[in-house]
């Protein structure tokens, strides 16, 4: 999974990162190979080979999703505490007190500008995600359904990642012009996909545990009887 989610963050940016298609010798490049790569990338690429180990050894897919979902709230705060230590994934200009300005090396190595104070979009992402963590031990615990926690993890990300977006400066590419026509990033747009089906699931999830336990409640009715 682990490699899975490696090799789909690079494919990913592959596609974002316009530099990369027009140079592919760039594919093999020490900067390609330590660059960190697109975070959905490498989620939908997790997912999707996680999803095949899971039907290999016959685990339960939202029981295993579920105890996964701490874990990769937890990884985005780490992964994010590293793109500010770098200095990508930068924000736009501000004149807020909490505004930081990044180094000549952060620029030599990330191309992240140096002359002005910037949002810290990744701390924003990252604290946020450390607060999702919390949220989601909490709720591990006290889940209706399987399936919940990692349903929440998804809304929750996506909705943090989408309104992010909007305060983010870096370059982030333009698959098929669909920036361009839309306005919103590549990440925007695949927060609303995400988004809107985790939302869409966990509503007919819930509803269904819902029904489940009513009808154990009248057949536990039925046997007092």
């Amino acid at each position: 999974m682990l490699l899975a989610g490696l090799v789909g963050s690079k494919i990913l940016m592959l596609f974002t990162e316009p530099e990369y298609r027009a140079d592919p010798w760039q594919l093999v490049s020490l900067d390609f190979l330590r660059s960190g790569g697109v975070w959905y990338g490498g989620l939908l690429g997790a997912v999707l080979v996680s999803a095949w180990l899971m039907r290999r050894y016959q685990l339960p897919w939202w029981k295993t999703a579920d105890a996964f979902a701490p874990g990769l709230a937890i990884g985005n705060f780490f992964g994010r505490q590293g793109c500010f230590a770098a200095g990508c994934c930068w924000g736009k200009p501000t004149s807020l007190p909490w505004g930081v300005k990044f180094t000549e090396l952060g620029h030599e190595i990330t191309g992240v500008p140096t002359d002005t104070y910037l949002h810290p979009t990744q701390l924003y992402e990252s604290f946020a995600m450390l607060l999702v963590f919390l949220f989601l031990l909490w709720l591990h615990k006290r889940k209706r359904f399987s399936g919940q926690v990692i349903l929440a993890y998804a809304l929750l990300y996506s909705t943090i990642r989408f309104a992010i977006e909007f305060v983010r400066d870096d370059p982030r590419g333009d698959i098929f012009g669909l920036t361009t026509l839309t306005g919103l990033s590549t990440s925007q747009m695949i927060s609303l996909v995400i988004g809107i089906t985790a939302l869409i699931v966990l509503i007919v999830r819930r509803r269904r545990a819902q029904q489940l336990a009513k009808t154990d409640e009248l057949v536990a009715n039925g046997a007092r009887a």
